[in-house]
């Protein structure tokens, strides 16, 4: 633990972000880092909780109070090996993850938890500011071969655990480069791309093959790889994304967001104008904006759309509006269902709306104009169950040019890798594995990350491409020393 009054006599303070108006006129992130001494007085309001829950919060289980002490006694270079310890790339859930540690910390029972989040990323980057990050280059090679397809959180954790014990790795990614919706589904101003850059460079030294514009189940048959490789880590996500089938769906004008976000993330790169999505160039300058979704997906579109300089943006939820503040009787530690609002929304010229459900696209000469929706009201049913019903009299229409579909995914994509695999797939159509020997109904093939759990965060990602690999180094070895 850091100060055992620390909690008395430090108020929470956390990370500030560029004004509003002038972080919409770039691209780059726009969160201002505490000064140590400020990130030394946070880290000392960890508190002597005896039940750390913050590790059941973080799906990577964290050493939370071990480097919160060490920060406290500025001890940063033992703070650094300990994040690091069980989690690849905390500068990524440094800047882009909700948090659920903070939420399960025991000061957040009075909504002042530690600043976690914060202090992981000060941590991190202080590490490679001071050069401490080094290749962790493994002293004897095993001779085994493993393909790891998909390059995002899942499948870089996996590779590099792989690499780290001796075996040969090559991680294949169908884009144009490594990372995953690291690279093309978040936006530049919440996760700059040079973080991936330099994780690649030491993975590489490590001896990581990266292997990108190589689509398996397309370029090369999954039998292929099985013939070339010991064991096949399947870490492709769930990419097959949720579709609204209502009249008009096929105007022009209505796209998935994530043919809409990796476009801006390509023009930041130096690509050029490309017409790589369905549709072309997609882009919400000079138009009025509808983004579907409320989650993390809406507001990166929101965000994008406004630094596109869209000239209204709406966000439309089916659910209806969450409370302010949770019973933390009834949640707490778990992670609560409130109100949140991103800084997305927070910036000019957002609305947000709740209970509503998207009747039909209206167009003309096959672009949309306008959709029409209508509000709903929710109850539970005999059984308890939530229970939509549309409320009469309440349809109505908002202007148009540009709909994003942001309503989430539905798992991984069937056609290609994944019916080639012949690999069983559970209930909700995710590839069949547990999460102790991350092994699917074929042998020698192994699944973790979005591609086996669903629709998931980046934290779980980095943990099960960790515990996945250290299943693929016991299936491989007979043991491992690799920790789960």
């Amino acid at each position: 633990m850091g100060k055992p009054t620390g909690f008395l006599e430090f108020e929470r303070h956390d990370r500030g972000y560029e004004k509003a108006g002038e972080r919409v006129q770039h691209w780059r992130e726009f969160v201002a880092p505490l000064p140590a001494p400020e990130l030394n007085k946070q880290a000392g309001r960890c508190m002597d909780c005896g039940i750390p829950f913050c590790h059941q919060g973080c799906p990577v289980n964290n050493l939370i109070p071990d480097w919160n002490n060490l920060v406290y006694r500025e001890q940063w270079q033992a703070a650094s090996t300990a994040l690091h310890s069980t989690n690849n790339f905390p500068e990524f859930t440094g800047r882009i993850c909700p948090a659920p540690c903070e939420a399960s910390c025991t000061l957040n029972i009075d909504d002042n938890p530690v600043t976690i989040k914060t202090i992981e990323c000060a941590i991190v980057d202080r590490a490679w500011a001071e050069g401490w990050l080094k290749p962790l280059v493994p002293a004897h090679r095993t001779g085994k071969r493993v393909a790891v397809v998909g390059s995002g959180p899942a499948g870089m954790a996996c590779a590099q655990q792989l690499a780290r014990v001796g075996h040969s790795v090559t991680l294949f990614e169908k884009a144009d480069r490594i990372g995953g919706l690291l690279r093309y589904g978040i936006p530049d101003f919440k996760m700059e791309k040079q973080l991936i850059d330099r994780r690649m460079a030491q993975m590489a030294a490590e001896g990581v093959e990266f292997r990108a514009r190589v689509h398996v189940g397309v370029d090369v048959t999954v039998a292929e790889l099985l013939g070339q490789y010991d064991a096949l880590a399947m870490t492709g996500g769930a990419e097959w994304a949720r579709n609204l089938e209502i009249p008009g769906r096929e105007l022009d004008g209505i796209h998935y967001a994530m043919d809409f976000l990796p476009q801006q993330n390509k023009r930041n790169a130096g690509d050029k104008e490309h017409v790589a999505a369905p549709g072309g160039t997609i882009t919400a300058a000079g138009k009025h904006v509808v983004v579907i979704g409320g989650g993390d997906t809406g507001s990166d579109c929101i965000g994008t759309s406004t630094r596109q300089k869209a000239v209204s943006i709406v966000q439309l939820e089916i659910l209806p509006l969450p409370p302010e503040h949770e019973d933390k009787g009834l949640t707490w530690p778990d992670w609560p269902l409130k109100l949140r609002t991103s800084s997305s929304q927070e910036e000019e010229g957002v609305a947000r709306d709740w209970s509503v459900v998207t009747k039909r696209a209206v167009g003309e000469n096959g672009k949309i104009t306008a959709i029409e929706c209508v509000r709903v009201e929710w109850a539970r049913d005999a059984n308890g169950r939530m229970q939509m019903t549309e409320i009469p009299d309440t349809t109505f229409q908002l202007k148009a040019d540009l709909v994003l579909l942001a309503m989430g995914f539905l798992g991984p994509v069937r056609p290609g890798m994944v019916e080639q695999s012949g690999a069983a797939l559970d209930p909700r159509g995710n590839v069949k594995a547990d999460t102790r020997n991350y092994r699917t109904s074929v042998d020698k093939i192994f699944a973790a990350g979005d591609m086996r759990r669903g629709q998931s965060l980046v934290v779980w990602a980095i943990r099960e491409g960790r515990q996945c690999a250290r299943a693929i180094d016991e299936y491989l070895m007979g043991h491992s020393t690799l920790p789960r």
